[in-house]
């Protein structure tokens, strides 16, 4: 009986990692697509809000599906990006526990999912619109030259990052429709490259050049990133304020232009954090601040009533 037992107790610990393996699998594929990093792709939300549209249940299905499909889109972004960069995110503080530099997935099995993300982001960009799929496209072909090139090239890379943020608040005004007016660009523009330029900075203050963690923080000093961050907040601030005055109606409460002082106050906030080096990782960022968080929401209650009560 106790051989018995034995034997049974040996099978089972020889088969239990065998077992466990799809499981760990799938846990390191959702590490690797970065959850916390779906929060960029609310930004699909911003052009139909801006837009002011009607939020009936066809609306809500199309920009659901479009935040679902840039999830999609990104998420495959993330998976073939950390293996080209499996060597630099070993030499990476943070970087090297990623599931794909410490071994726990295999670079073949993120390059087979990423595949299928992209494909069933196009596929589910196709059914909302068609120049959604479009954009879907223009996404991933960027984000792959980036990842296999681009990100070595001083400032194309930070327009490069700037340009997928941006091609996500477009997508909300393609998916539904609307229009995108030239100060929603502007802002959406310079808003993206405030808070990449703002990451670049964090990166650099958090692990310096030495780290040779990113190859373009090499080509950038302190003093270029804050020069950038700076300007991109300043035209953002200011292409933000003459959209609320232009659109004022003129009579009653000009919720438009109280909107500014929230929204000032919030790229103010945040920068307090770039200016530490603790916005490496915006999402992490905005997720820690509980007062950045209560001045967003306050402003996106006062925009909302400007945009539908006016």
């Amino acid at each position: 009986m106790n051989t018995t037992s034995a034997a049974r107790s040996l099978a089972a610990t020889r088969l239990a990692p065998t077992m466990s393996t799809p499981s760990r699998t799938a846990h390191a594929l959702v590490r690797s697509m970065r959850p916390r990093q779906w929060t960029k792709n609310l930004l699909v939300v911003a052009a139909p809000l801006a837009a002011g549209v009607r939020w009936d249940a066809a609306t809500i299905l199309d920009v659901l599906g479009t935040f679902v499909a840039f999830t999609l889109a990104a998420n495959a972004i993330y998976l073939l990006n950390d293996v080209i960069d499996i060597d630099e995110d070993r030499r990476h503080p943070r970087k090297k526990l990623r599931p794909i530099a410490s071994g726990a997935l295999r670079p073949m099995t993120a390059v087979t999912t990423s595949a299928v993300c992209a494909g069933l982001a196009l596929v589910l960009g196709w059914a909302i619109d068609r120049e959604l799929a479009a954009t879907l496209l223009v996404y991933l072909l960027i984000q792959v030259a980036y990842a296999v090139w681009l990100k070595e090239q001083p400032v194309i890379d930070l327009a490069i990052v700037t340009g997928g943020f941006l091609l996500r608040a477009i997508a909300g005004g393609v998916a539904v429709d609307v229009r995108l007016s030239q100060w929603f660009l502007l802002v959406a523009s310079f808003g993206s490259l405030f808070m990449v330029a703002g990451k670049r900075y964090s990166e650099l203050r958090s692990v310096g050049k030495d780290a040779r963690t990113r190859r373009t923080l090499d080509s950038y000093s302190e003093s270029y990133l804050r020069f950038v961050w700076s300007l991109a907040a300043a035209v953002t601030i200011t292409a933000y304020s003459l959209w609320a005055f232009e659109i004022s109606t003129g009579s009653g409460i000009n919720w438009h232009a109280i909107s500014i002082a929230p929204f000032v106050m919030g790229l103010l906030r945040y920068a307090v954090d770039v200016d530490r080096g603790l916005a490496g990782e915006p999402e992490e960022a905005v997720l820690h601040d509980p007062a950045l968080q209560v001045i967003a929401v306050s402003w996106l209650v006062i925009f909302a009533i400007g945009v539908y009560a006016s």
